[in-house]
């Protein structure tokens, strides 16, 4: 027998997520840990501290040169990130 209103388990899921508010902590989450996959793990050495604020990634990182390597290419940072997680997280970069 064939249900008609089944629907895909995939479905179900992320609408309990966005009901219960758990949605944006979750991508906020897979975005941090994409980082390393995104820039790679020589970057990833010089990172220090991540979070999310505002819709702004916060990026503590420890050299000054690689600091205004990644200013000039943020744009194109916030869409691969935003592209590794499948949704809409972050519009910008505040690299410190």
């Amino acid at each position: 027998m064939k249900r008609s209103n089944a629907l895909p388990i995939g479905d179900i899921v992320r609408r309990f997520l966005r009901e219960e508010g758990i949605e944006s902590p979750l991508n906020e989450f897979r975005l941090i840990q994409a980082w390393e996959s995104v820039l790679g793990k020589t970057i990833s050495n010089y990172t220090g501290q991540l979070f999310i604020r505002n819709q702004t990634l916060h990026v503590h990182l420890t050299s000054p040169a690689l600091r205004q390597d990644l200013q000039m290419m943020r744009k194109q940072l916030v869409k691969r990130l935003n592209e590794a997680v499948g949704a809409q997280v972050i519009v910008d970069i505040a690299f410190r």
